[in-house]
């Protein structure tokens, strides 16, 4: 309705649009046209199935322009002054960035735990691959998981409960897909210690090691939660080395994506 508020007023089109909403204007035109593609792609090459229809290239045409219309709520927020500072006020760059995350989780639950909880029940009689598998899963979602939330917590100083809302919905989400309920305690449990930890820490690009220690202290958080789940139901089948290892190397990715959004300080005189 705004845009065609100052459409009337003689704006041109792009320019009326508000900011943060371009791109989700783009992204309704590249949709249509994913929506068409895909219609061709069915009839030349027949329907996907399984990891072939999550990666199929029309689909993630319409993953990526899905993506670019959702986010228009966060990145309108992110070009305007601090508006407000409950969380009411943060709640639709917030369900926005959860709409984000959960496209980019959905289209990954091939490698995601909560989809495949390869640690639960009984050893497989071959256990190599879906430890490795479930391995690299727990580093792939952490490092997404904490690109999204880092670059969120670096621009915003988010009301207690912004995570609570963020991980649980996310969580219920993904767990749904193959009725795994039980994993929504994890998200509803890791988004109140996250909050928890911007209440403590305060982490900022001016609080480099509160940063960095938020970083990696979520993730952790996130996957110990999800391995004690497992132990009180199901039990793990994997040695106390593995899953413990498995923790603190999620704990390790989210530090190291702390240093892409949050790069140390250096000098450019001479050494």
């Amino acid at each position: 309705m705004t845009a065609w508020r100052h459409h009337a007023r003689g704006w041109p089109w792009l320019e009326s649009v508000p900011p943060g909403y371009r791109l989700s204007l783009i992204g309704m035109v590249i949709f249509f046209a994913g929506g068409l593609g895909d219609f061709l792609w069915h009839t030349l090459f027949g329907i996907e199935a399984d990891i072939d229809a999550l990666l199929s290239p029309t689909h993630l045409v319409l993953a990526i322009s899905g993506t670019l219309i959702g986010a228009g709520p966060f990145r309108a927020q992110w070009h305007r002054a601090e508006s407000g500072k409950g969380l009411l006020d943060h709640l639709p760059m917030l369900l926005s960035l959860t709409f984000g995350w959960s496209i980019l989780t959905f289209f990954t639950q091939f490698a995601h735990s909560f989809v495949r909880p390869f640690a639960a029940g009984a050893a497989p009689e071959a256990w190599f691959f879906p430890q490795a598998l479930e391995i690299a899963g727990i580093l792939l979602q952490s490092a997404i998981m904490m690109g999204l939330l880092l670059l969120t917590v670096l621009r915003w100083r988010l009301p207690f409960g912004s995570l609570t809302v963020v991980l649980t919905v996310n969580s219920a989400l993904m767990s749904l897909l193959e009725l795994r309920v039980g994993f929504i305690a994890v998200g509803l449990l890791a988004g109140l210690a996250g909050d928890g930890l911007i209440a403590r820490l305060h982490p900022s690009a001016d609080r480099p090691p509160a940063f960095r220690l938020f970083a990696a202290a979520l993730p952790a958080v996130y996957y110990a939660l999800y391995f004690m789940g497992l132990k009180m139901t199901t039990g793990i089948w994997w040695s106390l080395h593995l899953w413990t290892g498995a923790i603190v190397m999620a704990g390790v990715t989210g530090w190291l994506i702390s240093y892409l959004l949050l790069p140390p300080r250096y000098s450019s005189g001479p050494a």
